[in-house]
């Protein structure tokens, strides 16, 4: 029997006990979590012994990582094609193996290129690529409680917050930076290429089966759901369909304001407590309380998004942002600053639930890939440009304080966008144009 037929069996024998969706949703989990070295809270931990290292200045390196992050997000299209056309499982393991060797290959940059390079390999691959992967795979594999399952999988996310920072400070305390990237890239084939050769399914239909393991449920009887019927994998608006949406440039725009404010608070919270008086040590340690904020709210938020309106919860979600940004400028000691990390980590679960939600959701599940791809890639432009007005604030005026007010302004200004956005319509006449 080939490895093929035996994961195919796995599967029919434990969906007999338990829906196999499920499985899906651990596997993208796991994934989620094994992005950690590709995502901004990761890199906050070496920005001070890499620029002290390589003798750089922190508007340089803020510079090499947007450069390197906007260049790797217009493969992320592609990407998304590929899904579409080869099926996640195929993707996933071609991504897995090029991260854990990005990884392993970043301990030995020597200079400002090479550092750049480093940087837009492990972005495109952990932050893009491989998260666009697992929600894809949710997507497929859920509909009616795609909402819940989405935030689940999230969850995969927050322990990557709580866990690598501290968990990379202390490799670096313990053998330095670069040893640290050689030991994060053999951890992350170690976590996925065996969890993809041996579970992963693309969709239930493959296997005879049906998202959230049961019979699609009629057109309008979920809140959550596809727009369009059950989530049907053959229900959906093509890439080009969606890019003439308004709602498609509304919802990308706002992620993308979500990515770049994010990348750029992740990427400089350990400079910026250390501006505010607190050790780089405790600085790592706030980030798992952003975490157990983001494991807190992360499933109440998706049971939200599967009973009530969408458009209402996304700029509610946006505004949860902006509240975040405003409260980090009155951190002034430990308290304060654990107070900031609550407020981060839910605004943090309330939009990564909407990001992988709202694709599916307005646009269906047929060319999923493709479009999430696309979005993604304005996703990444935001966050390439994330790190920059944060830094040049520092090395030009000592202080992060002004940034944080003007930038506090723009997801105020999605949200109501947002409000007032048209959703596109599934029909057949729209699902029978050609692409």
């Amino acid at each position: 029997m080939s490895l093929a037929q035996q994961r195919d069996a796995l599967a029919l024998r434990v969906d007999r006990r338990l829906f196999y969706g499920w499985v899906m949703l651990a596997v993208a989990g796991l994934g989620m979590f094994a992005s950690g070295p590709g995502q901004s809270h990761m890199f906050s931990v070496f920005i001070l012994p890499i620029t002290q290292d390589l003798d750089i200045s922190r508007t340089a390196v803020s510079s090499a990582y947007a450069l390197a992050t906007l260049a790797a997000a217009f493969g992320l299209p592609y990407m998304g094609r590929l899904v579409d056309r080869y099926g996640v499982r195929r993707v996933l393991l071609g991504i897995a193996t090029l991260f854990g060797a990005s990884a392993c290959a970043f301990g030995m940059v020597t200079n400002l290129v090479l550092l750049a390079l480093g940087f837009g390999a492990l972005r495109f691959l952990g932050q893009g690529s491989l998260m666009l992967s697992c929600a894809n795979l949710v997507a497929q594999w859920f509909s009616r409680k795609r909402g819940f399952a989405l935030s689940l999988m999230a969850l995969g996310f927050s322990a990557s917050v709580a866990l690598h920072p501290p968990f990379a400070q202390w490799l670096i305390d313990q053998v330095g930076w670069r040893t640290a990237w050689l030991w994060l890239g053999v951890i992350t084939w170690l976590l996925l290429l065996p969890t993809v050769l041996l579970l992963v399914q693309n969709k239930p239909e493959d296997l005879g089966l049906q998202p959230d393991g049961a019979r699609p449920t009629p057109a309008g009887a979920g809140g959550g759901g596809d727009a369009s019927s059950g989530g049907s994998a053959e229900v959906g608006l093509t890439s080009r369909q969606a890019l003439a949406t308004s709602a498609f440039w509304i919802i990308a725009a706002s992620l993308s304001t979500f990515s770049m404010l994010v990348t750029g608070l992740f990427f400089h919270q350990v400079s910026i407590f250390e501006s505010l008086g607190l050790s780089p040590q405790v600085a790592a340690r706030v980030f798992p309380v952003s975490a157990l904020s983001m494991v807190v709210a992360m499933p109440l938020i998706g049971r939200l998004l599967d009973r009530l309106p969408t458009r209402p919860l996304f700029a509610a979600a946006m505004l949860t942002l902006a509240a975040a940004m405003l409260a980090l400028l009155f951190v002034r000691d430990l308290p304060s600053a654990l107070l900031y990390s609550v407020v981060f980590g839910i605004s943090n679960a309330a939009v990564q639930t909407h990001m992988t939600f709202l694709w599916p959701r307005f646009f269906g599940r047929r060319h999923l890939g493709s479009i999430q791809g696309t979005a993604q890639t304005i996703g990444v432009v935001g966050a390439s440009i994330g790190p920059l007005p944060l830094g040049f604030a520092f090395d030009q005026f000592g202080s992060y304080r002004g940034a944080l007010m003007l930038l506090a302004l723009l997801p105020v200004l999605c949200a109501i966008a947002i409000l007032f956005m048209r959703e596109p319509r599934l029909a057949d006449d729209l699902r029978r144009q050609p692409a």
